[in-house]
């Protein structure tokens, strides 16, 4: 079976998509730094998936570790999920954002051409399309200015990419919405050391970790002043790289460079979730409003016509399977393995 390079397969869309990949009878070979997730997560990917992943500890950033994991391995695809995410943090942190994140696909880039690896899937966002024009959003809209420099690192990743793609050297950008949920057996979920995502903090209040919940910003024009976001389950997010994988493999690329948005089509507020949260698992969330974060954008969800005509993909569980994984997942995480998010 093809041999496929996972960077960031520690993460959260990373050890989802290794699951996936490893049922399927790929063979996966993880590259990752641990600067976000735990040597652990290897363990439960293979729990899961009933096969061990390879794993090499690899500084992407570092041409040298880059050019040895190629020289070392005969890769098929790489699907490239490294990279620092967090939109507060990248405000506070520019440099930081644009180094890692360009440095580490550039280095990619170059050795998957020096080893003639044909197929690439880069991890985009929506946040490339900045504040939107219109809702919802396709792959028509335009680049708008980037809020944050996460979000330009991306916008220059996509660009890049375009730059460089050819028939040697093809790719698919597959443009997040907003993953949430967890794996149906409870194993594997969001479980991040830093740059937690909302589902994060709203299980930490549910576990009784925190008091309460942060709501940043309810003076948006939304109906409850609360921003909104197209979330989508994680399994949805994870088989997007599958059917993206194999038209890659099967060469039924129209052109060279590809990119589709991954989302449900709708929109949900924060306290929407936070309400939908407390109906499915039967607990309260309390909260509090704070300020607005800088980067952050009012309203934005997908459409997702491209993906379900080209692909032939389509989101299939709904905000309620998302939360009451989460929620599973959660409890689980919380008996046996919540001390490596705290130590």
């Amino acid at each position: 079976m093809p041999k496929i390079l996972v960077t960031g397969g520690t993460g959260y869309i990373g050890s989802h998509t290794t699951v996936l990949l490893l049922q399927q009878g790929f063979d996966v070979v993880i590259a990752d730094n641990l600067s976000n997730s735990s040597i652990k997560i290897v363990d439960l990917i293979e729990q899961v998936a009933g096969k061990r992943p390879q794993f090499f500890k690899t500084e992407l950033c570092k041409a040298t570790d880059v050019d040895f994991l190629f020289k070392n391995n005969d890769f098929d695809a790489i699907i490239h999920f490294a990279a620092l995410k967090s939109t507060p943090e990248s405000v506070k942190k520019p440099f930081l954002y644009h180094y890692n994140n360009i440095t580490s696909l550039l280095n990619l880039i170059e050795a998957a051409q020096k080893y003639n690896v044909k197929n690439f899937i880069f991890s985009s966002s929506c946040a490339v399309y900045g504040t939107p024009n219109y809702l919802p959003v396709d792959e028509k809209h335009p680049f708008n200015e980037a809020l944050s420099p996460y979000a330009r690192s991306k916008q220059i990743g996509e660009f890049i990419l375009k730059d460089t793609s050819n028939k040697n050297f093809r790719t698919i950008s597959l443009r997040y919405f907003n993953p949430i949920g967890a794996h149906p057996s409870g194993l594997l979920g969001d479980l991040p050391q830093k740059d937690a995502n909302l589902m994060h903090y709203v299980l930490e209040v549910a576990l009784g970790k925190r008091p309460y919940l942060e709501i940043y910003g309810n003076d948006y024009d939304t109906p409850d002043g609360t921003g909104v976001r197209d979330y989508i389950h994680i399994l949805d997010v994870a088989q997007a790289h599958i059917v993206a994988l194999k038209r890659l493999l099967n060469n039924k690329m129209l052109t060279n460079y590809e990119y589709y948005n991954i989302g449900i089509g709708q929109g949900i507020s924060v306290l929407q979730i936070v309400k939908a949260f407390e109906k499915y698992v039967g607990i309260k969330i309390p909260y509090k409003f704070a300020p607005r974060r800088p980067g952050d954008v009012c309203c934005i969800y997908a459409s997702t016509e491209l993906a379900n005509k080209v692909l032939k993909w389509k989101a299939k569980y709904s905000l309620k399977d998302m939360i009451i994984t989460s929620w599973n997942w959660a409890k689980n995480i919380n008996k046996v393995f919540y001390e490596f998010t705290t130590n």
